[in-house]
């Protein structure tokens, strides 16, 4: 395999299709929805992309076969008449090489242009500690979608900050083949799998794009994940006091030998 290319498993007629991509980044928040999106609406698998640019292992199942990183797409038909149908992208990895995320963004927006997406959306993370709800911020290629989101509930995003990765090219490639791009970007410790964040975008891309799913389903993966990070700032709490603790008795030696 000398370049990244897309093996189709079967064609599609789409109405007014909206591309939604989710790899792996902070808080794995991309993934995490994309996922959650596939099971929720039952989309149909209908391509896989192949990259030389993906880590070079192979995955082993519980039957002991193996087969190579991709990214697969996926398709959701909207029952609701003039609505936007849905193709979902998520994958193993991103790409290991600049060169290969220029490459795998443009494969995707080739993909995007033969199946008429009009409007592209990316998920990725938001660095920052969140309060209560995480916030999702947005950034797009036109005022428009841009209005049409925040209406829906995001915050424009930061001026300055870089979206890295395949979120982030999608939205400065798309141009070229002039179809709508957005990034959503949901609130993230982003340091361990945030479902928190991802129903938070997912919330945000229901209502910008007309799409019923429902999201309690995420609530349990919720609760595991604040479990654990209680659990791990208990560790830090703890690791903290025992540091502290080990200073004030070389701080006492120190004072009994001077």
């Amino acid at each position: 395999m000398k370049e990244t290319y897309i093996k189709e498993l079967q064609q599609i007629q789409p109405n007014n299709p909206v591309l939604i991509e989710g790899l792996p980044g902070l808080g794995l928040v991309g993934k995490i929805a994309i996922r959650y999106l596939i099971k929720q609406l039952q989309a149909k698998k209908i391509a896989y992309l192949y990259s030389p640019h993906f880590p070079y292992f192979v995955l082993v199942n519980k039957k002991g076969n193996v087969r190579l990183l991709r990214g697969t797409f996926y398709y959701w038909k909207n029952p609701k008449e003039n609505s936007n149908d849905l193709i979902l992208f998520n994958g193993d990895s991103q790409s290991q090489t600049i060169e290969g995320q220029y490459e795998i963004a443009a494969r995707m927006l080739d993909y995007a242009e033969k199946n008429h997406v009009h409007t592209i959306a990316t998920i990725g993370g938001y660095r920052m500690e969140a309060k209560d709800k995480p916030q999702v911020f947005v950034a797009a290629t036109s005022t428009d979608v841009i209005d049409k989101t925040v209406k829906a509930g995001a915050f424009l995003s930061p001026s300055g900050s870089p979206i890295v990765g395949t979120a982030g090219l999608i939205l400065g490639l798309s141009k070229f083949k002039k179809i709508n791009a957005l990034c959503l970007l949901g609130e993230t410790r982003g340091y361990m799998p945030d479902p928190l964040a991802a129903k938070s975008v997912l919330e945000i891309l229901k209502n910008t794009f007309n799409f019923d799913v429902e999201l309690n389903g995420l609530n349990e993966e919720i609760s595991r994940a604040e479990t654990m990070v209680t659990r791990l700032q208990a560790i830090e709490e703890k690791r903290v006091l025992q540091v502290e603790e080990t200073k004030k008795q070389d701080e006492k030696k120190t004072t009994y030998i001077s």
